[in-house]
């Protein structure tokens, strides 16, 4: 229960830092104006309308009742009690009360006003909209009814609407206040933040700047430094594989120079098949680690490049489903080497391939299906594992070398994101391709 209920309370949070900080800020503050006013309201302006309200129909019932006592000269008394109190008098004869009610429910001064007036009076009627700033109230008398024209600070107090203003204005200040503080205080977070997918894409990071809060700042810091320190590990890896693989192509020269002097020729040909198979090994690991090296980010039509790809093969057992434009931010010539090691897998090893391109909230999904034996669940993984061959299913090839799923698995997480294998419906091999999008702009 007490989960279920902690589950439902985090759904309605906001998910943002800054937003919640903002609640942190904003909801105490909005409470106790809450609170105040409440309180004044009932203890203050209530009460007091309340009294006023009372002395007004106790002064007009006084009036009634002197006018109903007096016998000679009651223009003289109405005209007395009008400067007297402030207001107009009138007594309208030969007339009834209108029908219509003009009093509003959700007022509290028509609450009170009709709820004094019952007390004291059997048949009446006012009306507090029709006059600005005035209340229009008529009393039965006799064959007629006294009309009264009363000003509306004789049953409210004026000091209300701007008591609500100075218990408004401040509370919206120090909102406003602490929204300026607190997107201060996020931004340093975002800006770390940016750096921190721009680095897990693969991309240059400019020079960091840590910025805002003493523990942001040591955060942004040791970002930094892992970022500097991974850097230097890539670099110093590459350049060593890179070296390692240039500085073979020299005994491997001398190694297939050698072979044509050797007089059995099976086993000639046996040894130059393998020399052959490691030369181009490291051709296409040098080609991969020069294009990664030397590339740069840039926004590019994903849906434009699927397309010219598939064009190049002049395959008509390539089909494709692409019914929209997507875009994608990374390193373009990257990516097409990504694609068509997938596609050139689907090709040696099926006789239809389908290519499908969609978008989902977060991702760019390409997804790539072959009619072909397929790849056992227990390989889904090794086969990401660079220089593994599977000798079942898929057979085995020299053309391969066993780096094209290893480097687009490679390249595809470079740029933030993932690859997943699974059955096609055709009961071949379905390769479905996840590229983010922009999370932080």
């Amino acid at each position: 229960m007490f989960y279920g209920l902690n589950k439902f309370i985090k759904n309605l949070l906001p998910k943002q830092l800054f937003y919640r900080a903002l609640l942190i800020v904003a909801t105490p503050i909005i409470i106790l104006q809450i609170i105040i006013s409440v309180v004044f309201f009932d203890s203050l302006w209530i009460k007091t309308n309340k009294g006023m309200t009372r002395a007004l129909v106790g002064e007009i019932k006084f009036f009634i009742d002197a006018y109903d006592n007096e016998q000679y000269n009651k223009d003289s008394l109405t005209k007395l009690f009008s400067d007297a109190h402030n207001l107009k008098v009138e007594y309208v004869s030969n007339k009834i009360l209108p029908k219509n009610d003009q009093e509003r429910w959700f007022s509290p001064m028509d609450r009170t006003l009709r709820r004094e007036l019952k007390s004291n009076f059997a048949n009446y009627w006012f009306d507090t909209i029709s006059i600005q700033e005035s209340i229009d109230l008529k009393i039965k008398y006799s064959n007629g009814y006294f009309q009264f024209i009363v000003p509306k600070d004789r049953v409210t107090n004026s000091s209300a609407r701007i008591f609500g203003l100075w218990i408004t204005l401040p509370a919206f200040l120090l909102i406003i206040i602490a929204l300026i503080f607190l997107k201060n205080q996020t931004r340093p977070i975002i800006n770390l933040a940016k750096a921190s997918a721009k680095f897990g894409r693969g991309e240059n990071v400019d020079e960091f700047r840590p910025s805002g809060a003493l523990e942001i700042r040591q955060a942004g810091y040791e970002f930094d430094k892992m970022r500097k320190r991974i850097m230097r590990h890539l670099n110093q890896r590459s350049e060593m594989l890179s070296g390692i693989s240039h500085d073979l192509r020299t005994p491997l020269t001398r190694i297939k120079l050698q072979l044509t002097f050797i007089k059995d020729k099976e086993i000639s040909k046996k040894l130059s098949s393998d020399v052959q198979e490691m030369e181009k090994m490291l051709n296409e690991y040098l080609q991969f680690a020069s294009s990664r090296s030397l590339e740069q980010n840039e926004k590019f039509n994903l849906t434009d490049l699927i397309i010219n790809i598939i064009k190049k093969y002049e395959n008509k057992s390539i089909t494709s489903e692409i019914n929209e434009n997507i875009f994608m931010t990374g390193r373009k010539n990257l990516i097409t080497r990504c694609i068509n090691n997938l596609i050139d897998n689907g090709v040696k090893y099926a006789n239809k391939v389908h290519i499908h391109i969609s978008k989902s909230s977060n991702y760019n999904i390409i997804t790539i299906d072959d009619d072909g034996p397929g790849i056992d669940k227990k390989e889904y993984e090794n086969v990401f594992r660079p220089f593994y061959k599977i000798n079942r299913s898929r057979g085995d090839s020299k053309s391969s070398v066993g780096l094209g799923l290893s480097i687009a698995s490679d390249i595809i997480r470079s740029h933030g994101g993932n690859v997943t294998l699974d059955k096609s419906p055709t009961k071949g091999l379905r390769v479905k391709v996840f590229f983010p999008f922009e999370t932080f702009l």
